[in-house]
């Protein structure tokens, strides 16, 4: 795996405030190839149980998810593509949640890691991408709130209907949210 001020560096290169979803020059037909390669590994590590799927708006390719019955960590497996710099990342639980590390084994992580390198892409643990984005970009979640704030009050919309108890902590944007989220 790279050393974590490589792959920092490699983030921190790849943001381009211009484009949220995908880069300027992205190339669909390697993003493809490396997504059915991870499909097919995965496959063959842990058997046709694993479900595959694309995105859009987002900014990452697609994701794989292998169900609890197969991973062996009594939990379920996620493994996605970004559509920046051929990223990759995998976690078990809610994609992107802090703890969404556990139960991954450093011989998956090394497997994966290396299936990545084939694929020509970098694996960027979890862990990493929950560190607070402090990037060029301008995400969503940064600029949601007062957007939807001055909607419901041009419209008259009630505001307290998505947080019945006025105790929803807003979380600050993170790294996960610029490669692996939706834009």
């Amino acid at each position: 795996m790279l050393p974590t001020d490589e792959i920092r560096a490699l983030l921190r290169e790849y943001d381009d405030p211009d484009h949220l979803e995908r880069p300027p020059h992205f190339d669909l037909i390697t993003s493809r190839d490396r997504f059915a390669g991870l499909v097919h590994a995965l496959e063959e590590h842990f058997g046709p149980a694993c479900s595959s799927g694309l995105t859009q708006d987002t900014s990452h390719y697609g994701g794989i998810t292998v169900p609890t019955e197969v991973t062996g960590l009594d939990r379920p497996l996620w493994v996605l593509l970004s559509n920046f710099g051929g990223f990759v990342t995998a976690g078990t639980g809610g994609e992107g949640m802090p703890g969404s590390e556990q139960g991954l084994t450093e011989e998956f992580l090394t497997w994966l890691d290396r299936i990545c390198t084939e694929l020509g892409c970098v694996f960027v643990p979890v862990e990493l991408l929950l560190e607070p984005y402090d990037g060029r970009s301008v995400l969503e979640q940064m600029y949601a709130e007062p957007l939807l704030a001055a909607l419901a009050a041009e419209h008259g919309w009630d505001d307290d209907s998505d947080d019945e108890d006025g105790d929803e902590e807003d979380l600050p944007p993170v790294w996960f949210d610029r490669y692996f989220q939706y834009m």
